[in-house]
């Protein structure tokens, strides 16, 4: 069964990562949670207020992560998600949370990301020339990068499937699912 690697840490949103997590179990992925290290995770859930001129936070869901980035084996994983909310912030200076999201891009592996995942990815190095979607906010990043910012639900760019925020869920999971499914088959 092909597995999927989760990259991600605390202040994470809550449902970018527990929406792909159970999502790609349904499929029959094997999926793991990387962080910086295996401890329980507290993830947040961002929202919008009236009268706020940004999202607000909230207390989500804890999650035990199952591997620190130190152990990841890239090479064993078929996929990567990336998560947004603040983790992407502190996790873009993690040297091992880089050469993993690194190894998912040179070697033309899925990668899915979402949010504030844009970051990561122009931390890493790897936007420059692709199209991805991210929260709106991201733009700037996106574009210092060398990347164009699309604002859409579901962006397809090669190996990488984008989305700005958990409510493109639909459509960035069922893009990201269908990639899997000729890139990743899991086997009957």
């Amino acid at each position: 069964m092909p597995k999927v690697l989760i990259v991600t840490g605390d202040a994470a949103e809550d449902l970018e990562v527990l929406y792909p997590y159970q999502r790609l179990l349904e499929e029959g992925y094997e999926v793991d949670i990387a962080a910086p290290s295996v401890k329980k995770l507290q993830f947040v859930v961002h929202d919008f207020t009236d009268g706020f001129d940004t999202y607000t936070e909230n207390p989500g869901h804890s999650w035990n992560a199952d591997v620190a980035f130190a152990d990841v084996e890239p090479d064993g994983y078929a996929a990567l998600v990336i998560p947004g909310g603040r983790a992407p912030e502190y996790l873009r200076l993690d040297e091992d949370f880089l050469r993993i999201v690194r190894h998912f891009f040179t070697a033309a592996k899925p990668v899915a990301q979402i949010c504030h995942g844009a970051l990561a990815l122009a931390a890493a190095g790897v936007l420059d020339g692709r199209r991805t979607a991210a929260y709106p906010a991201c733009a700037p990043e996106v574009r210092l990068a060398g990347g164009t910012f699309v604002d859409a639900e579901a962006v397809v760019d090669g190996n990488l499937v984008s989305a700005r925020a958990w409510p493109d869920h639909p459509a960035w999971m069922r893009a990201f699912v269908e990639l899997l499914r000729v890139r990743a088959p899991v086997k009957s």
